[in-house]
């Protein structure tokens, strides 16, 4: 058996997601070993809180027997099946199962591999809608800057992140990105009401820009996530949902991090933000990160729709090999039903309060620059010198904290300077506690170790004066 220095090595022929091609065959990455509720032990045998849980998605927690006997009992039953020509009874359930906890009329579900085949599908599907009503042109698609879609070609193409798009190609025809409600950003002359208006607007003007005929579908995260769990003004998701109903546009509510329990709720949309989408998106905590599987929801008129216009044959030719996976489906089944019966729902609108609340007290760090989030999804932005958007500093003052908090027995997967919090649904409040304690600890001791360096730099060029001196 391999060791964990030799594993840490061999690593390096596994090329991860953002992976830097000139440091490959370099990295020596943390290797986890086992998982236990909400946390994680690495090979040197540390505890680390998992505050991202996983990605957003570890929503039950680590080292649940009765996911791993669901899997084992499906796989010895029937491990595989074509979804194209054949049905399995987990599938057609977990289906059921989902369109029971979803709002309004969002009943028919649509299996896929993960979130970002989810975004991929969903999309595909609305210029499907568009041409079975004979409107070919519908096709443009508006969705946020700093919003997350996906590494597919379209949902890479949707996503907003600039800092993801570095020599890459995307569709750039069909897509457009309006500013993200970001209530940090907004002017300090301006009120509430003021700013949400001019957030609608910035919809509406390229509903305009675009031409109403042309518009398709808007895209929107709940709370946007890794662009730094921005949280909209309240009314926003109403408002944006209202405009695409006066020009005949979809609305795609992307739930891939915020469904199934993030927010207290299954789905989010209706239980909190007071909409009924068209099609939802999720995948994460749909199985709880343990066996990947994503699916999209679609509205029943949606369906009725296209039945109406499709005569003889209406066929949606996309799907995946993977598609209703019977044994990722028996996860879901499991999945979902510990969190109803462990009400852990519930708990999530118990304790997501009181984890806004305990972040909060990190404000008085003075690099702390916003502490925001709702619910179990939390974000610490950082900034060396308030206001200066220098991109190296924000990466070294997240990488410095990334590196404490590990030390110190957190994980925190910094987003540039953005700490960000999402732990499993389990959490208690004595481990929030925890989270926030060695959090502080983490960020002052990043902050501390900065000015050293500082400190030091400065006294060197005391003692060493210029040659021109």
């Amino acid at each position: 058996m391999s060791s964990a220095a030799d594993l840490k090595q061999q690593d390096n022929q596994f090329i991860h997601p953002w992976d830097d091609f000139v440091k490959l065959g370099a990295n020596q990455r943390t290797l986890l070993a086992r998982g236990e509720g909400v946390y994680v032990y690495d090979s040197d045998g540390n505890r680390l809180l998992d505050a991202p849980a996983g990605m957003w998605c570890v929503n039950i927690g680590h080292g649940r027997q009765e996911i791993a006997q669901a899997v084992y009992d499906q796989i010895m039953e029937l491990p595989y099946v074509s979804p194209w020509s054949m049905a399995t009874g987990p599938a057609a359930e977990f289906a059921v199962d989902i369109a029971a906890q979803s709002p309004g009329d969002l009943n028919h579900v649509f299996f896929t591999t993960c979130g970002s085949t989810a975004v991929d599908s969903a999309l595909r599907f609305v210029q499907f809608y568009n041409n079975m009503r004979g409107k070919p042109n519908k096709k443009h698609i508006i969705s946020q800057k700093r919003g997350y879609h996906g590494s597919t070609y379209l949902g890479g193409s949707v996503s907003g992140k600039e800092r993801d798009k570095n020599n890459l190609d995307f569709e750039t025809r069909l897509v457009h990105h309006i500013d993200a409600p970001h209530p940090l950003y907004k002017p300090a002359d301006q009120s509430d009401a003021e700013f949400l208006d001019a957030c609608v607007a910035n919809l509406e003007n390229m509903i305009d820009e675009v031409g109403s005929e042309n518009c398709a579908v808007f895209v929107a995260e709940p709370i946007l996530a890794s662009g730094g769990v921005i949280v909209p003004p309240e009314g926003y998701h109403q408002r944006c949902l209202e405009v695409c109903r006066k020009h005949d546009m979809l609305y795609l509510s992307d739930e891939v991090v915020t469904a199934f329990g993030r927010l207290g709720h299954c789905f989010a949309s209706e239980a909190v933000f007071g909409i009924q989408p068209d099609i939802i998106t999720t995948a994460k905590g749909l199985t709880s990160g343990y066996i990947p599987m994503g699916a999209f929801l679609v509205s029943d008129r949606l369906i009725e729709e296209i039945k109406q216009h499709g005569g003889d044959s209406a066929v949606f030719s996309n799907g995946f090999t993977y598609s209703g996976h019977p044994v990722a489906a028996a996860a879901g089944i499991k999945n979902l039903e510990i969190m109803q019966r462990e009400k852990l729902f519930e708990q999530a609108r118990e304790t997501g309060p009181y984890m806004q609340q305990q972040m909060q007290t990190l404000r008085d760090i003075p690099i702390v620059s916003d502490v925001r989030g709702l619910g179990l999804m939390a974000c610490v932005q950082c900034e060396l010198k308030q206001g200066d958007d220098d991109l190296a500093m924000d990466y070294e003052i997240g990488n410095l904290i990334d590196k404490h908090c590990q030390a110190l027995g957190l994980i925190v997967r910094p987003i540039i300077n953005m700490c960000v919090m999402s732990p499993p649904l389990t959490i208690t409040r004595e481990q929030i506690d925890e989270m926030v304690a060695i959090l502080r600890q983490g960020i002052l001791l990043a902050m501390e170790e900065v000015n050293a360096l500082e400190a030091g730099a400065a006294d060197e060029g005391h003692h060493h004066p210029s040659p021109a001196a």
